[in-house]
């Protein structure tokens, strides 16, 4: 069998298979950085059994979290496939699943509800209820843009990612105000949440915004990134439901093991639990 070799036809060519298999863009460029960072360390650009190794080893020196290790893994992985290359495929690290998170990394909704008067005190009146439209609803980021007029009037945003489409409900608060803002900033369709030309906000700027509102609200940066308020309305809501399987429906995962991840907490409520038990006399 011939040797593998990875140039950018090949690279390119995956990149048109990654579309058909209806990937969502952002994966597409997940994929591709992944692909790019292993061609860069083969230096010759062919790949061995040997060097896949080695680079997964690489990784893990260098401290990547075993997690982002795994990811890399699997993008290595699908492209040896495409390429009929599946001897090459390397193993996954495996990981003990974690039973508790930093609490430097847990944004509590105390600190959301700071982040949320912090923005409307400075005027920003949409990251004011993007906040509240990623918190209240679970979605991803890159779900806002089904966020539409005609969605929230009907109560309900279809959702379509990552080749499965789910109803994300708009509860009555949530709509109101939606619809209060759209009719402020005069848009009568499509999607609330745009730039002065018109088209969605991006992710980015959500980002940069959200981090501008860190040191007034007091709240560690780290926290404060559109993923952790998807954590927190799941924390919330298994917190008063305790349904791990409707709580993955919601969130569109397909793996209730990917749920647990989104529901950990920081140990502290375990931790009293524990005290409360007075076993040690």
């Amino acid at each position: 069998m011939k040797k593998l070799i990875i140039t950018e036809n090949i690279i390119d060519e995956f990149r048109n298979h990654l579309r058909l298999e209806e990937k969502s863009g952002n994966t597409i460029e997940k994929y591709m950085r992944d692909i790019k960072a292993f061609w860069k360390y083969l230096d010759t650009g062919t790949v061995t059994k040997e060097l896949a190794i080695s680079y997964k080893e690489n990784l893990l020196s260098n401290n990547y979290a075993i997690r982002s290790v795994n990811s890399m893994i699997a993008s290595l992985n699908h492209f040896f496939v495409f390429a009929g290359h599946e001897q090459l495929k390397i193993k996954s690290i495996k990981e003990q699943r974690q039973i508790f998170c930093s609490e430097d990394k847990e944004l509590t909704k105390e600190e959301y509800t700071r982040l949320l008067h912090t923005a409307e005190s400075k005027g920003n009146k949409r990251l004011h209820l993007i906040l509240q439209t990623i918190c209240g609803t679970g979605i991803r980021i890159s779900e806002l843009k089904f966020i539409t007029v005609e969605a929230v009037k009907k109560g309900e945003a279809l959702v379509f990612c990552k080749g499965k489409r789910r109803p994300v409900f708009i509860v009555k608060a949530l709509r109101k105000k939606l619809l209060l803002y759209a009719a402020e900033q005069k848009i009568a369709r499509g999607c609330i949440f745009v730039t002065r030309t018109g088209k969605p906000v991006s992710r980015t700027n959500i980002w940069r915004d959200m981090k501008k509102l860190c040191q007034s609200a007091n709240v560690n940066p780290g926290k404060v990134f559109p993923h952790n308020l998807r954590h927190l309305f799941a924390r919330v809501f298994y917190g008063i439901e305790k349904d791990i399987a409707k709580l993955a429906d919601i969130l569109g995962h397909s793996s209730i093991n990917t749920t647990r991840i989104y529901i950990i907490s920081t140990g502290t409520e375990h931790r009293q639990r524990m005290e409360n038990m007075c076993l040690i006399l």
